[in-house]
C-alpha cells in the first residue's frame, strides 16, 4: 500500500557564489521538513551542480526524501533529461 508524502521540499540551486544550494519546505511537518533541509544542505551547501561529488550527493538526498517519505522538487536552474531527476516521489 501506498502512503502520501509527508511532506514536499524544493531544493533550488542558487547559482556559483557559495552558498550554492537553498531547501524550502512547501508543506508538511515543520520539524520534519527541518530535520531534512540540515541534512540535505550538508550535503549540498559547498558543491556546485557541475562538480563531480554532486551527483552522489543528489542520490542521497534522493534516498533520504524517500525513506522520510518527501516529495522533493530539484530546481537546478537547466532543463531536466532523463538522467537527472527532477523530483523523486514515494510510490
Amino acid at each position: 500500500m501506498s502512503e502520501p508524502p509527508r511532506g514536499h521540499a524544493r531544493i533550488v540551486y542558487l547559482g556559483p557564489a557559495s552558498p550554492h544550494w537553498e531547501v524550502y519546505g512547501d508543506y508538511g511537518d515543520q520539524n520534519l521538513l527541518e530535520d531534512f533541509r540540515a541534512r540535505t544542505l550538508a550535503r549540498l551547501i559547498l558543491l556546485p551542480r557541475n562538480d563531480p561529488q554532486f551527483r552522489r550527493n543528489q542520490e542521497r538526498v534522493n534516498k533520504d526524501a524517500e525513506r522520510e517519505r518527501i516529495s522533493i522538487e530539484w530546481e537546478l536552474g537547466y532543463a531536466v533529461t532523463a538522467e537527472t531527476p527532477k523530483s523523486s516521489t514515494v510510490e
